[in-house]
């Protein structure tokens, strides 16, 4: 008897379009990290999270975090231009 996989991904039509940054912290050597949390109960947490993993890797990294309070709307455009004005790369959060 013998057992055979199937494998489930199915056929793409469309080529991978390989998504590249605009901006290469650990090739630049620092930089600063907006982490933008969703309203969802711990994403705040969770992003925090990801902050010191990414310090570890990253130790000249710098951050900021904002909370948009509500998952229902899109961020204010008050902590958009935060973000833009200070940051040069940015974590968001979405779903739960």
């Amino acid at each position: 008897m013998s057992i055979t996989f199937h494998d489930p991904r199915g056929q793409m039509n469309v080529l991978a379009d390989p998504y590249t940054l605009g901006y290469d912290l650990e090739r630049n050597g620092s930089g600063k990290v907006a982490f933008l949390a969703n309203g969802y109960p711990d994403s705040d947490r969770f992003l925090e999270q990801i902050d010191i993993a990414m310090r570890a890797l990253l130790p000249n990294m710098k951050s900021q975090h904002w909370n948009k309070r509500n998952a229902s709307v899109p961020a204010s455009e008050e902590i958009l231009g935060d973000i833009k004005g200070s940051c040069q790369a940015a974590v968001a959060a979405y779903g739960h």
